[in-house]
């Protein structure tokens, strides 16, 4: 008879494995590519090399994961508050006592070892959302309920925030994915989907031309409402929505202007026109098109990607990852990588609405989401459809901080779900 908390008896999901196996295994492969070079020879497992420190960290990653299995599923819905604290502390504490590295202090660091706290704030922030979902009355339709999680949510970001890590503090704007799922009124992430495109817009369009399309807006949905719905509050309503959104509009300038950093500034400048300064802000986006690009159907060859021999991306082996991918297997080994993920996100939406309890469901759904979040926005940005806001490609990108995160985040969902399929537990 199997041991109640033997990790290899329990009935893991063994397809959201060998797909997390898939993208290790690929992640690994290909920051060796990022860092050879072929003067030096360098082997897979050479332990000086970032492809040889990788393999460490996959390495330290299994023993973490066995952690996760032997460990009793009660211990994370027990102690999601206690974790969800202790991650504050440790951002707290890293504000004063972390390293300074690329401009932000969000580091502690350990010798020649590193440890990024806000990449586990994550794990830590999905755990107390579905513990404090998961108590009876809990309505996201009431006031009261959605204050409470909005502090869970903006508190581990503003402390994120203050060690200058923009891109990490943008993850959490992935658990509206799952709160929507678990009922929160439409209407709010329409308004920050609004938001978004008018920010958008009012960079890229004169501001004239947005208020003129704010009022045919409204005059249309005037035109095409019920008679009876043409009342004076209403009118005077969507009157004072259109004023809002072109006070919205006239304000963005003056907030890319004034209120983010220089290069916060040129991030926003070269999405919105990519030829501009192609040697200077523009450098990281248009070398990482042009690897891509000279990929095409099959790419180089493993090894023979040019862009990455002579050093033209930066970071190419952390946030810029995918474009040795692109460069050395062209647009077939890009949509297996892209094809992985979409297998991976769909398997854990699939579990988490089998889900029995919603402790479960509301950690899957916030799994899915963070995954989501960081390849939508790393892929998209090394092909200029999204900013450059340094964030990691989940499992692909060098670095132990990211690849334990991921790791656990991953794996207490394959616990909890692992109860749900009838693993044995005393």
């Amino acid at each position: 008879m199997a041991r109640p908390n033997d990790p290899f008896s329990q009935n893991i999901d063994w397809l959201t494995l060998l797909l997390y196996l898939g993208c290790v295994t690929m992640g690994w492969l290909n920051v060796y590519a990022a860092v050879y070079s072929p003067e030096d020879h360098t082997s897979l497992f050479d332990m000086s090399t970032n492809a040889g420190k990788q393999l460490m960290w996959i390495g330290t990653t299994v023993i973490l994961i066995i952690c996760v299995l032997v460990i009793n599923h009660t211990f994370f819905d027990t102690f999601a508050f206690v974790f969800y604290g202790f991650m504050i502390l440790l951002l707290i504490l890293v504000l004063f006592l972390g390293s300074n590295i690329n401009g932000s202090r969000s580091w502690f660091k350990f010798g020649s070892f590193t440890l990024q706290p806000a990449e586990f704030a994550k794990v830590a922030t999905a755990l107390a959302l579905a513990k404090y979902l998961d108590v009876p009355g809990i309505n996201l339709s009431k006031q009261k309920d959605l204050l409470y999680i909005a502090g869970i949510i903006v508190l581990p970001c503003i402390l994120i925030l203050a060690s200058n890590e923009t891109g990490s503090t943008l993850v959490f704007a992935s658990f509206a994915i799952m709160l929507y799922r678990e009922g929160l009124p439409g209407w709010i992430p329409a308004v920050g989907l609004a938001a978004a495109t008018l920010f958008i817009l009012a960079l890229v369009f004169a501001k004239l031309y947005i208020f003129l399309g704010i009022v045919v807006l409204l005059v249309l949905v005037i035109l095409l409402m019920p008679r009876y719905n043409r009342t004076m509050p209403n009118l005077l309503g969507m009157g004072l929505v259109g004023l809002m959104m072109m006070g919205y509009v006239a304000g963005v300038d003056f907030f890319v202007n004034n209120v983010l950093q220089k290069h916060q500034r040129n991030r926003i400048k070269v999405l919105v026109d990519p030829t501009i300064d192609p040697l200077g802000v523009g450098w990281n986006v248009t070398q990482a098109k042009i690897a891509i690009g000279s990929g095409r159907l099959q790419g180089k060859g493993f090894l023979e990607g040019t862009q990455t021999k002579f050093d033209f991306v930066p970071e190419q082996s952390t946030d810029f990852i995918f474009c040795t991918i692109g460069e050395e297997h062209g647009f077939i080994g890009s949509f297996v990588v892209v094809a992985l993920f979409i297998g991976l996100l769909t398997r854990i939406v699939i579990l988490a609405e089998k889900q029995r309890t919603k402790f479960a469901r509301v950690y899957g759904y916030c799994v899915a989401g963070i995954i989501f979040f960081h390849v939508m926005v790393n892929i998209g940005m090394t092909i200029g459809l999204m900013p450059v806001i340094g964030i990691p490609l989940p499992f692909f990108s060098y670095g132990g901080s990211s690849l334990w995160s991921f790791s656990i985040l991953l794996f207490i969902f394959l616990k909890l779900d692992s109860r749900r399929a009838g693993a044995m537990w005393r």
